[in-house]
């Protein structure tokens, strides 16, 4: 396999990690947590000026024309950075669901409002009792005329406190587990009958629990074919893993070397800690759990692009690699800073809370190895 990037790639990588360097600062970014929305609408304009809400997107719908390998490029930048920005919510998972079903002017529409930065999309499909099976859905949707009505609740919503719409999966046939029977709206957050109920996560997101009772949607707002949204749940959700998992890798590579630059600085006994054999070989051990997890995306992102959900299994492969490593090389980098690894004044505890949260998303590693092992 050739693991080189294009030229057009390596501009993109460039350009986000300019952009990256010069606009994320630590103390910035817990400003911009602080404060509602939790992210910079400013740099949220600057992303749609620069392409990167396009890249996705056919170029036939005003976009780029990319795929998973271009996003990962973009989103292992953003995990160098922590970037709050909601590209994972608005551009992998929304516009992931609807540039697979929209068409005519209305695919012109959303699609248009994602690229330009004016739209934003949150994907509504985990329950509480779901445990990341996309299949275990029990919000109900009912046929009344020309409409559907709609109740249930859906947990650990991201963006959905600044969408223009929520994309909803709901049953409309068969039971609990059924693959069959799924069905995806577009709803209204403002409508009747919806409640969003936001919250601070541990990284720094945010995430919304969002209540559905008798909410009515029209049967022009079904995305897709009735009953028929669990195959595309399954996909949308194995590129939404791989981004996470390059989302992943650029903040165990700032880990990793952070801790080395550190243990350059750090004197113990008239030593700098990097003379001490046995933290070189820790050190040493978090770059090979590094390099195994780049290896791993980017092989994993190219069977993707190559053979869509054939390459489930390469990817529970990955996500359950990532979450090791990222366990790994976060303890590693908490323990050899001490006691100052984990305060809000260091990057490095922003860095260790953002994997632990990656980890819980589309499947921990332990969820990965069992599908790896199906």
């Amino acid at each position: 396999m050739n693991f080189e990037l294009t030229e057009e790639q390596q501009l993109i990588q460039d350009s986000v990690a300019r952009f990256v360097a010069d606009n994320y600062e630590l103390e910035k970014r817990r400003a911009q947590v602080a404060e509602d929305p939790g992210y910079s609408e400013t740099h949220w304009a600057t992303f749609a000026e620069l392409g990167w809400l396009a890249l996705p997107f056919a170029e036939e719908d005003g976009g780029i024309g990319g795929d998973a390998l271009d996003v990962m490029v973009v989103m292992e930048q953003f995990g160098k950075g922590l970037v709050l920005e909601p590209f994972f919510a608005t551009v992998v998972l929304g516009g992931g669901i609807l540039k697979r079903t929209l068409a005519g002017e209305r695919r012109a529409e959303l699609l248009g409002g994602i690229i330009a930065g004016t739209h934003k999309y949150a994907l509504a499909h985990t329950e509480e009792q779901g445990r990341w099976d996309v299949s275990d859905v029990t919000t109900a949707a009912r046929a009344d005329g020309d409409e559907f009505v709609l109740n249930g609740a859906k947990s650990m919503v991201l963006g959905a406190h600044t969408a223009n719409g929520i994309i909803v999966s709901a049953r409309t046939s068969g039971g609990q587990m059924d693959t069959n029977g799924i069905s995806l709206f577009l709803i209204d957050p403002s409508a009747d009958g919806v409640k969003i109920e936001t919250f601070p996560c541990i990284d720094g997101h945010r995430g919304s629990e969002v209540t559905l009772k008798d909410v009515r949607v029209p049967a022009t707002d079904v995305l897709g074919e009735v009953g028929g949204a669990y195959e595309l749940l399954r996909t949308v959700s194995n590129e939404a893993t791989l981004a996470l998992c390059a989302e992943a890798l650029g903040g165990l590579e700032r880990m990793y070397k952070d801790t080395v630059a550190y243990t350059q600085e750090r004197e113990q006994f008239d030593h700098p800690l990097s003379d001490f054999q046995v933290l070189q070989h820790r050190m040493v051990e978090m770059f090979v759990e590094y390099e195994q997890s780049k290896s791993m995306v980017l092989r994993a992102s190219m069977e993707f692009v190559q053979n869509g959900n054939d390459a489930e299994r390469t990817i529970s492969g990955c996500k359950h690699l990532i979450g090791e490593a990222g366990k790994f090389i976060s303890e590693q980098a908490v323990q050899l800073h001490g006691g100052m690894g984990v305060t809000e004044e260091l990057a490095l505890g922003h860095y260790f809370m953002r994997q632990f949260a990656i980890e819980a998303q589309f499947g921990n590693a332990d969820f990965h190895l069992e599908r790896y092992a199906a």
